[in-house]
């Protein structure tokens, strides 16, 4: 009721930053444009996939329907949205969104893929012969399991003589991207016809989707913004179409409440406040200390929703860390989600600051980090080679590129993150605390205390942390089967099927349970986090992270 009331005080006949992917709303930028192009093309390129990655809340799946109201009238389409699936049930959704039957299969007490294959092939055939293409369109395909990956590999195997039957199209995060660059996934890539990165609004792109979604609700000459508002807008959002719309919904909504025609930078600045729920800034912080700040309230709503929602995965069950340096101990694909148990944090004396740190506040060097990472641990090493001096003290080094914020949590543990603000150089703080909804980050004896939403504007998911290795292991291990580790390995199984936590006849069926439970790839073999979640189970002593 309010938001309509809003519309007709400033002169619209709807609201127009709902976050909902609305095409007509759609403010096709040279990015966007772009990736409309390759969506229209890959649906010509004659079968294989289509990729199409971008940022939370960049404005993916506005573009997509775009592509389906632009969709050639040839193309008959199967759209999924929610491809957590196993295989079967993947095929099975296929073919009910192309309507094809496989009522039989279903009655199969065990259903295997012959039956929606087959089925599936033949309406691609039929498809085909009355001059149609099918089109498969997978939202959120960063969710997809290598094994369904690979069934969707085998589907554009389905061809004639002249030409594959299924085009693919693939919608999803960067993660996707990581994804299929896995080696076991290089087939897979090879089948990738058009690919297409979305990427944020630029400040003069930011200021004219804020007026092309002003004009589109009915608005009639000069929009309610100020030239400084809006470059705060694209200051405070990065240029990411969903936070703007949750912010100018919110500052619109504000200037209505206190009968504001015009809108500064001022009441962009509260509006921020209040949607992120940051206090307000200190009165004792010049306001342009807030403003040399990488993202003094830089936030999206993309990443609480999703927190709060889980589908933030602290690691997608498939994946795999980067290949290592050889200092690195990243010898195995796994990763573990268990439940937080935090406990203190080493103190320091300095009161905790909210937001981000300041230009020039972070850590000096990676490695400079590793040391006051190792001090964490009790541990002094010099700045040369810091992971061979850690492994001197049974610790060992792991690090990928990959991590989420529900990860830093799950993982329990101090850690190095490498912050990268826009047009900045890399910098690096330790992450000390972590909750549901905020880290806590430490430089020297300076801490912020920053929302999970706004490291994820500057944070790409480098992470690097320490382990304690097994009792006697004194090299990297290869996969906790061989050397003085597997006996203490065994042990630990022992207890944990004891405690009730694993089962199984054998110890590699034990640690394949243990995986299973903690949403770690059940691969059976040790790697650095099935040892790190081991370690924590166990009780061993290490660092944990504290409360933010």
């Amino acid at each position: 009721m309010l938001r309509a009331m809003y519309a007709s005080f400033f002169g619209l006949r709807q609201t127009p930053f709902s976050i909902a992917p609305d095409p007509r709303y759609l403010y096709l930028s040279e990015r966007h444009r772009e990736a409309l192009a390759h969506l229209l093309y890959g649906v010509q390129g004659g079968g294989g996939f289509v990729l199409l990655t971008g940022e939370i809340g960049a404005g993916k799946t506005t573009v997509c329907r775009a592509f389906l109201e632009q969709m050639p009238a040839t193309c008959q389409v199967a759209y999924i949205f929610n491809p957590r699936l196993t295989v079967h049930e993947l095929l099975q959704t296929v073919c009910e969104e192309f309507g094809v039957d496989t009522s039989a299969a279903d009655a199969s007490p065990a259903p295997g893929v012959k039956t929606p294959v087959d089925r599936l092939n033949a309406f691609l055939l039929q498809a085909h012969a009355a001059g149609k293409q099918a089109v498969l369109i997978i939202d959120e395909a960063q969710n997809l399991a290598p094994d369904v990956l690979e069934q969707l590999r085998l589907l554009t195997n389905l061809e004639t003589s002249e030409r594959k039957l299924l085009q693919i199209v693939l919608i999803g995060q960067p993660e996707l991207r990581e994804l299929l660059a896995r080696p076991e996934l290089e087939q897979l890539a090879q089948r990738v016809i058009a690919r297409f990165h979305l990427g944020a609004l630029t400040a003069d792109e930011t200021a004219r989707y804020v007026q092309h979604r002003l004009q589109v609700a009915g608005l009639q000459g000069e929009g309610p913004f100020t030239a400084a508002a809006l470059r705060r807008i694209h200051t405070l959002t990065g240029g990411v179409p969903r936070r703007i719309n949750l912010l100018c919904d919110r500052a619109l909504l504000g200037a209505y409440g206190n009968g504001l025609r015009q809108i500064g930078d001022e009441v962009i600045e509260r509006a921020a406040r209040e949607v992120t729920g940051d206090p307000a800034p200190a009165a004792a912080e010049p306001r342009s200390a807030a403003r040399d700040r990488w993202w003094p309230l830089a936030w999206g709503l993309a990443g609480t929703a999703l927190g709060a929602a889980g589908v933030l995965a602290f690691w997608q069950p498939w994946a795999q860390p980067a290949p290592a340096r050889s200092e690195f101990a990243a010898t195995s694909p796994d990763a573990g989600v268990l439940p937080a148990a935090p406990t203190a944090a080493a103190q320091v004396p300095q009161p905790v600051q909210t937001g981000l740190p300041a230009t020039g506040e972070a850590l000096p060097s990676e490695d400079a980090a590793w040391q006051a990472l190792a001090r964490q641990w009790g541990q002094d090493i010099p700045a040369d080679n810091p992971c061979a001096a850690a492994l001197q003290q049974q610790l060992q080094c792991y690090r990928t590129p990959r991590m989420t914020t529900h990860g830093l949590q799950a993982l329990d543990r101090p850690a190095i993150l490498t912050l990268r603000p826009a047009g900045q150089a890399a910098a690096w703080v330790l992450l000390v605390g972590a909750s549901p909804d905020d880290v806590l980050l430490q430089a020297g004896e300076r801490r912020w205390r920053v929302p999970a939403a706004s490291l994820a504007a500057v944070w790409q998911g480098e992470y690097a942390t320490l382990w304690r290795l097994p009792p006697g292991q004194t090299g990297r291990l290869v996969d906790g089967w061989r050397g003085p580790a597997a006996p203490w390995l065994e042990a630990q199984l022992d207890r944990l099927q004891q405690r009730g936590e694993t089962a199984g006849d054998t110890p590699q069926a034990r640690l394949q349970a243990f995986q299973t439970r903690r949403g770690i790839p059940a691969d059976g073999l040790a790697g650095p986090v099935t040892l790190m979640q081991i370690n924590r189970a166990a009780g061993v002593d290490e660092p944990r992270l504290g409360p933010a």
